[in-house]
């Protein structure tokens, strides 16, 4: 009889999955309330997805949305859904996802190595405890010739993967339960299930992208979205390359080519973004036929358009040194490992030097990325 420490157990209960066809080949999602539509199967799809706090309360301070982008991140990569970009707000979120073809992700799970290569994916949200033991029931499930059940648990994580109901359901439970337990509170935390919108390559997701980043924006708390820390333009500009790959992916730009120039336009692709966004995000005076909206001057967004979108040294090494160091350190390298030393016992096992290099500048400089307020648990 296995302890209740060795026995493995999914923390996700097993949900619906969507698989009603409706007119055009696409899919609808089941369930109480707004229907959702989920795309034609067979290709990767891109959605807007929003989600509210409940009562709209302003919940979310600097650790909460910073603890919220981490849990998030982290369940991406298990999962298979690609962020493209994000914003998070105080009382809410919103999530630009790609959620690639599910036939085709599960394929490297295929042929005789395929278990091993799903248990080894598994480390990518679980802990290597929770793994050894999900391998010892394995183990003791083929030792007495019960490959039904052990090819059953397997299946339970395979059916995680490229689903975005389940990847926004966990998200947000995950998340809830480390809300609650840092405050000590009890209760819901979100006001409803997610909002979802199906957007078509092209104009319209780099439109919606614009509107994600420019979130802040319009909100007042920030008069240019790379100062926001919480949106994924503000992470790109920063030197993310997971979150340039997403913006990379929405303006259809090869993978990782953030500083490449945008073919005919001449303009690198972090540029031609900039430009886009100061040119969607501009304020509109209320008037007659119009209630107005917040966003970026006229004068700012000229003086954006006229430099190609290209930023300073000075604001690439401010935004730079924001995100990744918050101040603790930069200098050269020698200086940087120095202070990294002095300073081990405040990183974790895995980080063996301190020096990450500011690779905006010609100058060789480096910075100490952020010392970990908490961990997200």
């Amino acid at each position: 009889m296995k302890t209740n420490e060795e026995k493995v157990i999914d923390p996700v209960e097993k949900a619906g999955l969507p698989t009603a066809p409706v007119p055009g080949g696409f899919r609808r999602g089941k369930g109480l309330g707004r229907r959702r539509i989920l795309g034609m199967e067979g290709q990767s799809n891109c959605y807007h997805v929003m989600s509210r706090t409940t009562g709209g309360e302003m919940l979310f301070g600097d650790l909460e949305k910073e603890a919220f982008v981490r849990v998030m991140r982290r369940l991406e990569r298990f999962a298979g859904v690609e962020i493209l970009t994000f914003a998070v707000m105080s009382n809410h979120f919103h999530l630009l996802a790609r959620v690639p073809d599910r036939v085709k992700f599960l394929r490297r799970f295929e042929g005789p190595e395929g278990e091993e290569k799903l248990l080894e994916h598994l480390t990518l949200l679980y802990s290597k405890a929770y793994v050894t033991a999900l391998r010892r029931e394995l183990s003791d499930f083929r030792a007495k010739g019960m490959n039904g059940p052990a090819e059953e648990l397997l299946e339970r994580y395979r059916s995680r993967f490229c689903d975005l109901s389940l990847f926004v359901k966990e998200l947000k439970e995950r998340f809830s339960r480390w809300f609650n337990k840092y405050h000590g509170r009890r209760g819901t935390l979100w006001m409803d299930r997610y909002k979802s919108v199906l957007v078509q390559d092209g104009d319209a997701l780099r439109t919606m992208a614009a509107y994600i980043d420019l979130n802040p924006v319009r909100a007042g708390l920030a008069k240019d979205p790379k100062d926001y820390r919480w949106c994924g333009y503000a992470e790109a500009v920063a030197g993310s390359k997971r979150a340039r790959r997403g913006l990379c992916r929405v303006m259809d730009r090869p993978i990782d080519l953030w500083g490449e120039k945008v073919v005919k336009s001449g303009l690198t692709a972090a540029g031609w973004y900039r430009c886009w966004l100061f040119g969607e995000g501009v304020e509109v005076e209320k008037s007659a036929v119009s209630s107005g909206r917040n966003g970026i001057s006229k004068d700012e967004a000229k003086k954006v358009l006229e430099k190609g979108g290209q930023l300073s040294l000075s604001e690439l090494l401010r935004c730079r040194v924001r995100y990744f160091s918050d101040g603790v350190a930069i200098g050269s390298r020698i200086f940087v490992e120095g202070v990294f030393a002095e300073r081990r016992e405040h990183f974790g096992a895995k980080r063996k030097d301190g020096a990450r290099e500011i690779r905006e500048t010609s100058a060789a400089l480096f910075s100490l990325r952020a010392l970990k307020v908490r961990a997200v648990e």
